[in-house]
């Protein structure tokens, strides 16, 4: 039998550390002998909120300059040792190589650029999203492509930056660019794919994925594909990268067919584009969410039918224990993905009407549809495709609510996307007594193995498709909605 558990929360004031660096530093820690659970964060509003759900209790005036080192223990004797441990792990997070031939690291964009010759090389910027623009410009002033990791990025630091590129003909991806795949190399998020006759333009990088995984489904490659951040279609940017994307592929020999996919654009500006792609010798496809579009499953099967190539059956994997019944009236959808995200709740909103996408919708007693990699949810944390904690946090709320009826989630394979994603959710989706029905989007070739991680799912109870349109539309019939 267990006994009781110790909290301990302390402050290290100016202790700044980033946020994958953190994860890593909290996951080894939590391994450590004696301890029950823990979480090393800056003390960002929504880290102090995740602290104070997990049960710890972080002093008033923790700011966003502070680490806190919370740590919940089943023997107080090992406190010290632990702490000791904290210290380990964060000194080795920042360890570098030594010996004679090792070089200081470039401090800024500037300095390296100097140092590095190859003209075609692109620069990525992953740093804290007010600070990205004076990275990016270094780049865009060197003549340099340029993709921008870093999100909660002001959209006037976006808009000076490709105004700047535009006449340099230089491409910004992003801000907030996941996913991109230059000349058959993935970056950020990217899945592996084969070369092919496709190259994608993405305003979204979820749904650049799933088009990824369903062509490479369905036996069709893609040599090249361009982010250019969620935001570039809206009024405020009005396309700027996207045309210079779309000029790109468009000179590229290989690229028999462009796909044009987007979160809703404005209307004014994906007509300009429309209007603009119409006057390339390549052929464009439009896969541009919104109301009354289809979805980005039929925008991969009219790929296919305009490359004349048979649209397969999307793969399906049936749950080990399927559930009898469905209890619950509300549906809960948990996203990491903001586009797969915003096309399930354009779905489901079609049938069931309002749909929330706020955290306490997923609460209440409507229908929930979040996405967790919404700026609001990652200052300060890591991305929930590479920390899911904020998630399975939520996932386990949802799980003992009888209100919940159906419960919706994605996962999203690739490079920089977690190792190993079922082998925490597995468990939480054993855990919910409601039908859960999964999208995992990925391809065969994806470091963390796509039939691996479909048959733990399936395992632990889910009914797991490749199509994320079709899984939100099982939730629906399996809620009865669909009638």
């Amino acid at each position: 039998m267990t006994g009781p558990t110790t909290g301990h929360v302390e402050l290290r004031p100016g202790a700044y550390a980033d946020s994958v660096t953190l994860l890593q530093v909290s996951r080894t820690v939590a391994q450590l002998p004696g301890v029950a659970a823990a979480q090393v964060a800056m003390a960002t509003a929504l880290n102090v909120e995740v602290l104070a759900g997990m049960g710890f209790d972080v002093p008033a005036e923790a700011g966003v300059n502070d680490l806190v080192v919370a740590v919940r223990l089943d023997d107080p004797d090992v406190l010290d040792e632990v702490l000791a441990g904290v210290d380990r792990a964060l000194a080795e997070s920042t360890r570098r190589p030594t010996g004679s031939a090792e070089v200081a690291p470039h401090r800024t964009t500037a300095t390296a650029l100097r140092d590095v010759h190859d003209e075609q090389a692109v620069v990525l910027v992953s740093v804290p999203g007010p600070s990205a623009v004076v990275e990016a410009m270094d780049a865009v002033e060197a003549g340099r492509d340029v993709m921008i990791f870093s999100d909660n990025v002001p959209v006037e630091h976006e808009l000076a930056l490709k105004r700047a590129a535009e006449p340099a003909g230089v491409l910004v991806m992003g801000p907030d660019c996941g996913t991109a795949i230059v000349d058959g190399i993935g970056l950020g998020f990217a899945n592996v794919v084969s070369p092919g006759p496709v190259g994608i333009v993405a305003a979204s990088g979820t749904g650049c994925q799933q088009l990824l995984a369903l062509l490479d489904h369905a036996g069709v490659g893609v040599t090249s594909a361009l982010g250019v951040g969620g935001r570039d279609l809206g009024a405020e940017i009005g396309g700027l990268a996207t045309r210079e994307a779309l000029r790109r592929l468009d000179a590229d020999a290989s690229v028999e067919l462009i796909v044009l996919v987007s979160k809703p654009p404005a209307p004014e500006v994906a007509t300009a584009i429309q209007q603009y792609a119409a006057g390339l010798a390549t052929p464009v496809e439009p896969a541009l969410l919104g109301a009354g579009q289809p979805d980005l499953t039929a925008a991969a099967e009219r790929v296919l039918q305009r490359l004349g190539h048979p649209v397969p059956t999307w793969p399906v994997a049936e749950p080990a224990d399927p559930v009898a019944s469905v209890a619950g009236t509300s549906l809960r959808g948990l996203f990491v993905g903001g586009t797969l995200a915003g096309e399930a709740r354009q779905i489901v909103g079609e049938t069931l009407g309002a749909v929330g996408g706020g955290l306490d919708d997923l609460h209440g007693d409507g229908h929930g549809v979040v996405d967790f990699g919404d700026d609001a949810y990652t200052s300060g944390r890591a991305h929930p495709m590479i920390d899911p904690t904020l998630r399975l946090d939520h996932l386990a709320r949802v799980a003992t609510d009888p209100r919940t009826g159906v419960v919706l989630l994605d996962v999203v394979l690739g490079h920089g996307a977690e190792p190993d994603p079922a082998a925490l959710l597995a468990p939480a989706i054993a855990a919910v007594a409601a039908p859960v029905v999964v999208s995992l989007v990925g391809t065969g070739g994806d470091p963390q193995g796509l039939e691996r991680q479909r048959a733990a799912l399936a395992a632990a109870g889910a009914e797991v498709h490749l199509s994320n349109a079709r899984a939100t539309r099982r939730a629906l019939e399996l809620l009865g909605a669909d009638r």
